[in-house]
């Protein structure tokens, strides 16, 4: 049986006739199933555990970047399958699992194909598509081995699912990560203060597997829609891995 869980986002009309096509096929492939709205104080988990003790076998996000995010950040640890059928913009992710937008997702999700992908962890809490440490005076130790500093501030993007995009001169480039590596990637912007504007040197990108960052003053945090304030972080792998749906054209 399947559950779909829809961004409230998805309430808007401009969407009406997309969700009713959608809809439609899922019937058609025989996966439909009940759909229960998320509002933005939803717990995920609660949810899913709750559907799950039902019988549920598969759960399907339904939206975009940050839905897949507030989803499984909240529910990485739920013993079930997730497939995802991505609606409107903001859908980097859907790119990498190989899951095009709108309708076409349907029959991605009714083939099944299922892969184990990694999870990010920080100070007890999960994310699967990318962290985010905006430009700060921070310190990087990775694999307790190394350790990175800047004499201006640095921006820090420790990516999973969702691919880094370059700034700066390079503004149309991104790199896509490999999920299923047992490794996170770390991309490290130094910035340098030019008269009247910050300009982004070349990015240093480290595979590790646990990395510890620290500033004397409180550094923003921001991953998969929740954002907090830390003088300090250890980032690692999680144990658990998420049974994904995926499509034949996913970029890994």
């Amino acid at each position: 049986m399947y559950v779909y869980l829809y961004d409230d986002f998805l309430r808007q009309k401009k969407y009406d006739n997309l969700i009713k096509v959608m809809e439609t096929r899922l019937t058609d492939f025989g996966i439909a199933g009940k759909i229960i709205r998320l509002q933005n104080f939803t717990n995920a988990k609660l949810v899913i555990d709750e559907e799950i003790r039902k019988g549920i076998s598969t759960i399907v996000i339904v939206g975009n970047d940050k839905t897949f995010g507030h989803v499984l950040s909240r529910a990485a640890t739920c013993e079930v399958l997730f497939g995802f059928l991505p609606v409107g913009e903001n859908n980097s992710i859907a790119q990498v699992l190989g899951i095009p937008i709108g309708e076409s997702a349907c029959e991605v999700l009714a083939k099944r194909r299922k892969l184990k992908l990694d999870v990010g962890w920080f100070n007890n809490r999960y994310f699967v598509s990318q962290l985010y440490v905006p430009p700060s005076k921070i310190s990087v130790e990775y694999d307790e081995r190394f350790r990175v500093s800047a004499k201006n501030e640095m921006e820090l993007v420790v990516c999973n699912l969702q691919p880094f995009i370059w700034k700066g001169q390079s503004l149309n480039k991104q790199q896509i990560i490999h999920p299923q590596d047992g490794k996170l990637e770390a991309f490290l912007q130094p910035l340098q203060k030019k008269f009247w504007r910050n300009i982004y040197e070349e990015p240093s990108i480290f595979p590790f597997e646990e990395m510890t960052v620290s500033s004397k003053t409180p550094f923003v945090v921001e991953a998969d829609g929740s954002r907090s304030k830390e003088t300090k972080i250890k980032i690692k792998l999680a144990r658990s891995r998420i049974e994904m749906i995926v499509g034949k054209d996913r970029k890994f």
